[in-house]
């Protein structure tokens, strides 16, 4: 209980209640913070129940460790949240990472098990009672049933111009895209290079996504996207957690909006965020420090995407 205790310690929610992709979304107008107890009540009734349920966190090595894809099938959609990752080529390596499956499936599971805690959101689950991720690759007719779509380390991608159009059409007709894990000048480049042979930029333009924005306050109330950095940096660099030095010294967030202003794709650059999904149970104290800031962006992100 005690990595769940510091979880509810840190993360006060706002009274929301959220349905499954294919439900209608219902809230009434957001209502003032409830007291941290009665909050830590309402949260931990739900954690008792998905306890229940035995609903694993991976903690590194075991089943998990160099999972070959899952590749997405019609039958793993029913309406309920799929932690979907986008599958892609890299034509270079990045430090810390390793292309499309970087912090894979650590992060899908573990987040996956945790936005069924901390919500009321319908997660699929597979005959074994774990969350149902899966890989899909940017051209398959599937990616349209993804509520939305996960990528990391997109510093190193290179989209072939099938991959550009499948995306593009899946942004445009209410996709969501929400990418992580690339640092410093030359991923970011290359990455902003590649989303804009998807969404040209003299039309989406990539835009710094302000701390007022209603992406940061979904359910969470979120002030800043905090640098984190892979678990492995971090041990071995006496707690630094800029993984390029001066070239990555601050995290930024953006996005790219359609012509109404829904958010199609969020950045976060110069942090890895999915990481403290991924490790929370490899170390407390990576755990206390980084993780329940973590899930609430990540939270309060896919609440976003869903219902917009």
């Amino acid at each position: 209980m005690g990595i769940k205790k510091a979880l509810l310690d840190r993360l006060p929610a706002r009274e929301a209640r959220y349905r499954s992709p294919s439900e209608s979304w219902q809230t009434g107008s957001y209502m003032p913070r409830t007291p941290r107890v009665a909050v830590a009540a309402v949260v931990a009734t739900v954690l008792v129940a998905a306890t229940a349920s035995a609903q694993r966190i991976w903690v590194g090595g075991g089943r998990f460790w160099r999972t070959a894809p899952k590749w997405a099938t019609q039958p793993d959609f029913d309406g309920s949240f799929n932690y979907c990752r986008g599958f892609y080529t890299s034509n270079r390596r990045e430090a810390g990472g390793s292309g499309w499956d970087t912090d894979y499936p650590g992060s899908d599971n573990n987040f996956s098990v945790r936005l069924a805690e901390l919500t009321l959101m319908r997660v699929k689950l597979d005959a074994d009672g774990q969350p149902d991720y899966v890989v899909v690759r940017l051209t398959d007719p599937l990616l349209f049933h993804c509520p939305m779509l996960f990528m990391e380390d997109v510093g190193t991608i290179q989209f072939n111009d099938a991959e550009v159009e499948s995306l593009r059409a899946y942004l445009l007709k209410g996709g969501f895209l929400t990418v992580d894990d690339f640092w410093g000048t030359a991923a970011w480049d290359q990455w902003a290079f590649e989303i804009g042979r998807v969404l040209p930029p003299s039309q989406y333009p990539i835009v710094d996504i302000p701390n007022d924005h209603p992406i940061m306050h979904t359910l969470y109330d979120v002030k800043d996207i905090e640098q984190v950095s892979s678990i492995q940096f971090w041990m071995r660099n006496d707690g630094d957690v800029s993984e390029r030095g001066a070239d990555s010294a601050y995290p930024t967030h953006r996005g790219i909006a359609d012509k109404k202003g829904r958010l199609m794709v969020v950045m976060t650059h110069n942090t890895d965020i999915p990481d403290t999904w991924e490790r929370e149970g490899e170390s407390l104290e990576y755990f206390q420090r980084f993780s329940p800031a973590g899930y609430a962006i990540g939270v309060n992100t896919v609440l976003y995407g869903i219902t917009h």
